[in-house]
């Protein structure tokens, strides 16, 4: 009897359906068809995969609130923010495919003086089968921003959704074998850790990661034994940086939202923030008075739900607990603020630099905010986390000059989480907030593999690679690429 798990609704607990635990044997097979189906996929060319993936993000558009309602169900998000996060991703799908053929294009090289000869050309050839494993807290944005680069670039792809929202990916991969055609282009598998272990396994030529550090060091092991690359868009502790100068008012509101929006359930949510301890008080007394009216419950009415993950509400309390053991100060709610399955706005002031709610990852409706004496010190602070996702950055006069020093790997300036929204740039981070990219040319570029072709048009008088090679010609070469070094190449 084959082995199932069922998706639970995190706000009533009630299962909404159940699914089946894809086998190893299973991946195996699906992985084979993939192979099969890009032969068929990569031979449609730029031009007509660019037509399907416009109609796949026309037809994601026509049905985003019913999927935004499977968003609804499955995350516990409200349906407005469901629908926010479906339309972003049709953008990003529909970027890829009208961008991809000028970015992948045959790019030509100059082969410089000593091998003018040569016609110099760098192809981009896809990989072939992609395996995708998706998180739950974006259920749809997040694998898209892996999922359509790789598909546009000319890939199949097995998407192993989370065991949180597995209704999601079945939908998203229908929808697209409705508009496609053709169901062995973009497949679902769906089950718990093994499922996904075994698609590292599998024979897929790269895989794309969303999740926790901790697992992504363990995908990164089992691919390690195959030399499977990986792109690995793990968690983060994002800093807030407020200047004397900024817009107080601007930087509290949207600081607010990106730290509490989704129950906080977002890599680069704000965690932390240091600000100018001359504006301190004011920026604390503005946040306060925003977060005091943003309330958890119901989806269809509060602002934010439930965890999804139940299990986060232990993480929560552990770090709301450790941030006023060590010596911070509750300015709203405490570790009474977690109701159930619910998280109300938590917001700590001066908290040690060593406690868990500085060092790790929330991931829930929580916000730290400490005073620096000036912005050095706020820059040194957001360094020194082990997380470099992304950082936001408050300032009328030193927005650029305070963004160019933080490590990480996306600053919005004046803004928050922007940088998600700009299908045109990189998404990713740096140090243990993982390595590769996704969205933008770089996100399309990491789904294919270079191939360099150098052709001889005509023949030399230098005769380099040969036997006949005299000593005069060494000389003559050596000589030849001391003057030049790496000119007219």
């Amino acid at each position: 009897m084959a082995k199932t798990f069922q998706s639970l609704n995190p706000l009533t607990g009630d299962v909404i359906a159940t699914y089946p635990i894809t086998t190893t044997a299973q991946v195996y097979e699906a992985t084979t068809i993939a192979y099969d189906a890009f032969e068929r996929w990569s031979a449609l060319g730029f031009r007509n995969r660019r037509k399907v993936l416009l109609a796949y993000s026309e037809a994601i558009l026509k049905e985003i609130d019913r999927i935004a309602d499977l968003v609804t169900l499955e995350t516990g998000k409200p349906h407005s923010d469901a629908k926010l996060e479906i339309a972003l991703a049709a953008h990003h799908v529909a970027w890829a495919a009208r961008n991809v053929e000028s970015i992948l294009r045959t790019a030509h090289r100059s082969p410089g003086l000593l091998m003018a000869n040569m016609s110099a050309t760098v192809e981009r050839s896809p990989l072939g089968a992609v395996g995708v494993i998706g998180p739950w807290n974006y259920p749809v944005f997040t694998p898209m921003g892996s999922i359509a680069y790789a598909l546009a670039a000319g890939n199949t792809v097995i998407f192993k959704p989370s065991e949180y929202t597995p209704g999601v990916g079945i939908e998203l991969a229908e929808l697209f074998a409705e508009v496609a055609g053709d169901g062995e282009f973009f497949q679902v598998i769906t089950g718990l850790g093994e499922t996904g272990a075994a698609l590292c396994e599998s024979g897929v030529k790269k895989v794309a990661f969303t999740g926790s550090t901790a697992t992504a060091k363990k995908v990164a092991a089992l691919c390690a034994a195959t030399l499977t690359p990986v792109i690995a868009e793990c968690g983060g502790k994002d800093p807030v940086i407020v200047a004397d100068d900024a817009n107080l008012s601007a930087a509290a509101e949207a600081t607010v939202w990106s730290a509490l929006s989704n129950a906080g359930q977002t890599c680069i949510a704000a965690e932390r923030v240091y600000v100018d301890e001359k504006v301190a008080d004011v920026f604390i007394e503005k946040v306060i008075e925003i977060a005091t009216n943003i309330h958890a419950g119901n989806p269809q009415s509060a602002h934010y739900g439930p965890a999804t993950m139940p299990t986060q509400n232990m993480i929560i309390q552990l770090h709301i607990k450790d941030a006023l053991k060590k010596g911070g100060v509750a300015a709203l709610g405490g570790p009474k603020s977690i109701q159930g399955n619910f998280v109300q706005p938590v917001i700590l002031v001066d908290v040690p630099e060593n406690s868990l709610a500085i060092t790790d990852e929330t991931f829930g409706p929580t916000l730290v905010i400490n005073r620096v004496p000036d912005m050095d010190t706020a820059i040194a602070l957001s360094n020194a986390s082990r997380y470099g996702l992304g950082a936001s950055v408050w300032s009328r006069r030193q927005g650029k000059k305070i963004a160019s020093q933080l490590q990480c790997g996306m600053v919005a300036i004046n803004s928050t989480i922007s940088f998600a929204s700009v299908a045109s740039v990189p998404f990713g981070g740096v140090k243990d907030s993982g390595y590769g990219r996704i969205h933008g040319p770089e996100g399309l570029l990491e789904f294919t593999y270079p191939r360099t072709v150098v052709r001889a048009r005509f023949k030399m008088p230098l005769a380099i690679t040969s036997f006949n090679r005299t000593e005069k010609t060494d000389r003559l070469i050596v000589k030849i690429l001391t003057i030049l070094r790496g000119r007219l190449s």
